[in-house]
């Protein structure tokens, strides 16, 4: 796939303006491999339609980086039933009352923390979380972004995205 044919694709699936930006020439290969931001290719994923369980292990696998933050159980716990889910160790049933229980801490939490689904916004999540415990909140925040580039990319091969992509 070209740049031009991957700009189209990203375009049509509404992609935001500075991951666009960021593109620039790269190809698909590129963008996969020199990605530094988890959130963006987590939304990429889940947008081209990854498996499920690859999509939450590799969300539960982010999260898991600020698990340590998590100061609820529940929350906790739902990190962990996610990655279980993605290895097929939880089912279903145990990944919604996982998220659902998570839920409910976070809205006694604050209204707006949705730590039930962080696993999608986990690359976020954890920027965020970084940014409020860091002296040096900007190069914490890129590194926790780093990180979660490389695990996504670890749970989800460029041969999967490119399938997808076409």
């Amino acid at each position: 796939m070209n740049n031009e044919q991957l700009k189209q694709k990203l375009n049509d699936l509404k992609a935001c303006s500075p991951a666009m930006e960021w593109l620039g020439e790269r190809d698909a290969a590129q963008m996969w491999a020199e990605c530094e931001r988890g959130d963006w290719m987590l939304w990429l994923a889940k947008k081209l339609g990854v498996n499920k369980r690859q999509l939450t292990l590799a969300k539960g696998k982010v999260a898991e980086t600020v698990k340590h933050l998590m100061t609820d159980e529940r929350s906790r716990n739902a990190v962990e039933v996610a990655i279980r889910y993605g290895y097929s160790e939880a089912t279903e049933d145990e990944l919604f009352d996982a998220a659902y229980a998570a839920t409910a801490a976070a809205a006694y939490a604050a209204a707006d923390a949705y730590v039930a689904d962080a696993a999608y916004a986990a690359a976020a999540a954890a920027a965020a979380a970084a940014d409020a415990a860091a002296a040096d909140a900007a190069d914490v925040r890129m590194a926790s972004l780093r990180r979660s580039a490389q695990i996504v990319r670890e749970i989800i091969p460029f041969e999967t995205i490119l399938t997808l992509l076409k």
